[in-house]
């Protein structure tokens, strides 16, 4: 074993009963297109089950539950890389947790953010140094607002080169109209940050374009066909 994929459901700003079933589910499609594709070179997948259903403020209880993961993964595997994959609310427990020692990347899809100009405290990127980081996001989301992952990789991108950002025209919260390019961009980035082999080009030139080109890179029709198994 090579490496851990860690995906982390989405889930809701409060709550403390337990989540539903349908929410780990839901990243079993996700889970099996990184098996297929990472298998071979020791890829494991897991899905967090959390605690609680909500965020809850200061609380912030997927970050926990997202941390002792990592934990557990290192006491179970030993010294391999993880790569947080994280959706909505997820997405922003991974964005959070990064700093982990075992953490080497982090993807957030339709990151679930606080508007920075409404609190007082906005989400911190320094825990992003020295990740790979990619964010992805589509442009008709009607519950996570894209600007926001904008503006968060644009905050990251000062202190980390290695961050990039796609956009998904059209497309909504779940990235339901593009899932399998969506599926291939995942794939694609985790083979690169877990296992060292070059990015598509059009993760490659993400990375290394300045902002904004980078951080709006367009998802195009098609993406990775070439990858799927």
């Amino acid at each position: 074993m090579h490496g851990v994929a860690l995906l982390l459901p989405d889930g809701s700003a409060t709550g403390i009963r337990r989540p539903s079933r349908f929410a780990p589910a839901a990243q079993r499609p996700l889970a099996r297109r990184l098996t297929r594709a990472g298998g071979d070179e020791g890829l494991v997948v897991h899905v967090l089950h959390y605690r609680h259903r909500g965020w809850n403020g200061p609380a912030a209880h997927p970050v926990q539950d997202t941390e002792w993961a990592a934990e557990e993964v290192v006491r179970r595997y030993g010294d391999v890389p993880v790569c947080l994959i994280g959706t909505g609310m997820g997405a922003r427990a991974a964005l959070r947790a990064a700093g982990h020692p075992a953490v080497t990347s982090v993807l957030a899809l339709a990151p679930w953010l606080p508007d920075p100009e409404a609190v007082l405290d906005p989400d911190p990127v320094r825990q992003l140094a020295g990740r790979q980081v990619l964010l992805v996001h589509g442009t008709n989301d009607e519950r996570t607002d894209p600007d926001l992952s904008y503006r968060l990789a644009e905050r990251a991108k000062k202190i980390n080169r290695n961050v990039c950002r796609f956009e998904v025209h059209s497309d909504g919260h779940a990235l339901r109209q593009h899932r399998p390019e969506v599926q291939a961009l995942v794939a694609d980035f985790v083979r690169g940050a877990l296992f060292a082999h070059p990015y598509a080009r059009p993760v490659a030139d993400a990375l290394a374009a300045p902002p904004p080109l980078g951080l709006r890179m367009p998802l195009a029709s098609g993406f990775g066909q070439s990858l799927r198994h």
